[in-house]
């Protein structure tokens, strides 16, 4: 018996009957030879991980636009914390954890540069409109090296259905949408209490009697109770009370921090690089990379770009902008 057999025999024997086995997969758009080592799950993990557009996370904004200071998240640290999050969850009732990784470490390739920001510019100026989610599909069938990762059904669907009112197919998808959440709400205060723009005795006292009054604690609360709550069933779900104060929690992040304040000072700047790259290139296709161009037949131009533009990083963005808008001196 090979290892990767052995491992699906495993899956068989220790996973709760609501898991997702690998050996059951939907299978890839394009049939390839199974490895000997690793399952359909840990294969696409893999290429997840060893991709270009997972790479880029790391100079995407999260929430503060292009921070100076060490310890503040990107896209990137936001998704490991999200696959740290979405693994113990699955770990704990006995469902796919590769799965679950593989969909946590691909839900946000698709995300613009500025965060949100240049998403909802791109949405407004594009007339197909621009969803990361949709996006993140969109690379790892299509666009990373040009043909993309052809990644099993499962990861897939995990992926593009882990947002909104969106509901993935396997228990392990639906996982994503909650570690999601109990990631950026908590990280994002961390990195605010950080930048001094809230304190901790800012946050409603009604949240830190239920959720707990420090960082970890919350963290804790949010996934033991998605754990009890879900445990011997086949959805996955957060108990009336704490799911509550978790939405209490989201709208006081909201209500200081995503909108309005000193960390949202930059994002008119953001918006316009943005902009003006999509009217640019619009205007000026053959200034594409040629990875782009040979697609605007097939397309069409605002696809295209919003292809380009999407995948840029904060950094390359800003360099582009600058590049094709600030005059040089002469040398």
């Amino acid at each position: 018996m090979i290892v990767r057999e052995y491992c699906e025999n495993l899956e068989r024997q220790i996973l709760s009957p609501y898991a997702s086995l690998s050996i059951n997969s939907k299978g890839r758009e394009i049939p390839t030879k199974k490895c000997e080592i690793r399952t359909e799950y840990q294969r696409d993990r893999d290429r997840i991980i060893h991709s270009k557009s997972f790479r880029r996370l790391k100079h995407k904004t999260q929430v503060f636009i292009a921070p100076e200071g060490d310890h503040y998240r990107t896209r990137l640290t936001h998704t490991l914390e999200v696959a740290q999050i979405a693994r113990t969850i699955a770990r704990a009732l006995r469902l796919n954890e590769d799965l679950t990784e593989a969909i946590a470490l691909g839900h946000d390739l698709g995300h613009t540069p500025f965060g949100h920001t240049g998403e909802t510019v791109l949405n407004e100026i594009c007339s197909m409109g621009f969803k990361h989610n949709e996006q993140s599909l969109r690379i790892v069938e299509r666009l990373e090296d040009g043909v993309g990762m052809n990644l099993t059904y499962e990861v897939r669907d995990g992926i593009v259905n882990h947002c909104g009112k969106n509901t993935a197919e396997t228990l392990e998808g639906c996982i994503i949408k909650f570690a999601d959440r109990i990631a950026y709400i908590n990280h994002d205060i961390d990195d605010a209490i950080r930048a001094s723009l809230i304190e901790e005795t800012d946050i409603p006292e009604r949240c830190i009697d239920v959720l707990g009054d420090s960082h970890s604690a919350r963290i804790n609360t949010m996934i033991t109770d998605v754990v009890n709550s879900s445990m011997g069933k086949d959805y996955i779900k957060m108990s009336t009370n704490v799911k509550g104060a978790t939405d209490s929690l989201r709208e006081f992040m909201f209500n200081n921090i995503y909108v309005g304040s000193k960390a949202k000072e930059e994002e008119e700047k953001a918006k316009y690089v943005v902009e003006a790259l999509f009217k640019f290139f619009i205007m000026n296709t053959e200034y594409l990379p040629q990875e782009f161009r040979h697609r605007l037949l097939s397309d069409g131009e605002e696809r295209v770009v919003c292809d380009y533009i999407a995948g840029m990083t904060d950094i390359y963005a800003v360099n582009t902008f600058s590049k094709l808008f600030i005059p040089e001196p002469w040398r």
